[in-house]
């Protein structure tokens, strides 16, 4: 099912009609309790991991009439600036891992910076491409570690952007290809130099690598629930989870689904009109990945992808509930919203790829003409959400713009 919200042309929504019922066979072991301690157990080795802030947003809850809203606030992701490091150190660390023919959760940050270390797998480059935050975790990871890397951007990205991956120590430059022709030819350049590529979208024979980003991500979701226990003992009855490939929303959804099985929170993907493969994907009902080509001109840059990862679709497209499209105006208002609270709700610095699900969540719950799709979703009084910022002000410039200057104004 389709439906254009006329009330508020901005955001357009697409039911998943290919979702199935809750089984425990449909959720990837990957994902699993046991393997996420592992991965996290890895990435908590280095002195700078901590859990990021959720912050309970009970004044924003009771003016929008739900029940509770947790926003996990992932600018204090290791000094970074957003979450999409914690996909790339563990990727890194597996890798590593294997060359030393090692268990990684037998293994530290620390010992994989020594020297020893460094005689058996000599240096490496490893290589990527980006829109900014995966591509700054890689070459963070990789300097940490004493490697190299090369990142390429995709055409229209942040400069800002580039110079902090530059900052990281990266070779790295904006090309003139969007998105996904960035990713092929990076992977065309690993092959021609014998680097490693270590992108979060895969294709046949690119699969492990991948793989092990997505499990990288879900230890945010992992936090997420071990913060939320604090508070209540009821799990959150929605999560809206920004969609690039997808690789950081099936990765959450995986977790999810194995810590509270049939009683997982319903699964919204949020996306920006420009690239929305997962909303076109759901309307066109056919089980089959539709991809988005051409420019794809949004603030939301982390977003910027056009072609679903295949390993994701497999998870959304069973569990996901709907996709929504939405306007660059939904997420600078999300940005507006995160960056003044109401009374004593804390303030989050979101950016623009952060904000949107934040957007998104107040038109649906203020907006007269979108009570059917309210409805559809059962977000009522009894709602508990949880929503994640996943970048803070990554362009201070552009966020400076939005939220002082009021571009992008929703009316």
């Amino acid at each position: 099912m389709n439906v254009k919200l006329q009330s508020l042309k901005s955001i357009s929504c697409s039911m998943n009609p290919m979702k199935q019922p809750f089984s425990m066979s449909g959720v990837p072991e990957e994902f699993s309790l046991e393997s996420i301690r592992k991965v996290q157990q890895f990435q908590s080795s280095h002195e700078r991991y901590q859990k990021t802030p959720l912050a309970k947003l009970d004044s924003l809850a009771e003016h929008l009439g739900v029940q509770e809203i947790f926003v996990k606030d992932e600018s204090y992701r290791f000094g970074l600036n957003a979450f999409k490091v914690l996909g790339g150190i563990y990727a890194v660390g597996k890798y590593l891992a294997e060359l030393l023919d090692r268990d990684i959760e037998s293994l530290t940050f620390e010992e994989l910076k020594s020297p020893e270390t460094k005689k058996v797998t000599g240096e490496i480059t490893f290589i990527s491409a980006t829109d900014g935050n995966h591509g700054r975790g890689i070459a963070w990871a990789a300097k940490e570690l004493g490697h190299h890397s090369i990142i390429y951007m995709p055409k229209g990205s942040s400069e800002r952007r580039l110079q902090a991956i530059k900052g990281e120590g990266a070779y790295a430059e904006i090309t003139d290809f969007n998105y996904d022709a960035a990713v092929r030819y990076s992977s065309s350049l690993a092959d021609q130099n014998g680097w490693v590529l270590i992108q979060d979208t895969a294709w046949e024979g690119y699969e492990k690598i991948p793989q092990w980003i997505m499990q990288g991500y879900a230890t945010l979701a992992k936090e997420s629930i071990e913060q939320i226990e604090l508070h209540t003992e009821e799990p959150p009855t929605h999560v809206f989870l920004q969609c690039g490939v997808g690789s950081y929303a099936a990765g959450i959804t995986g977790y999810l689904l194995q810590y509270y099985q049939e009683h997982h929170p319903k699964v919204i993907a949020v996306e920006p009109h420009s690239a929305n493969c997962y909303y076109r994907s759901f309307q066109e009902a056919d089980n089959s990945r539709h991809i988005v080509d051409g420019d794809m001109d949004t603030i939301m840059d982390g977003l910027a992808c056009g072609e679903p990862n295949p390993l994701s679709w497999k998870i959304l497209k069973r569990f996901a509930e709907a996709s929504f499209s939405c306007d660059d105006k939904i997420s600078a208002l999300g940005m507006r919203i995160l960056g003044n609270p109401l009374q004593e709700d804390p303030k989050v610095i979101s950016g623009e790829s952060g904000a949107v699900t934040t957007g998104l969540l107040y038109c649906l719950l203020s907006e007269d003409g979108l009570q059917g799709m309210k409805e559809k979703l059962q977000l009522d009084e009894h709602s508990r959400v949880l929503l994640i910022s996943t970048e803070g002000d990554t362009d201070k410039e552009s966020y400076r713009k939005i939220v002082w200057e009021g571009e992008h104004p929703l009316v």
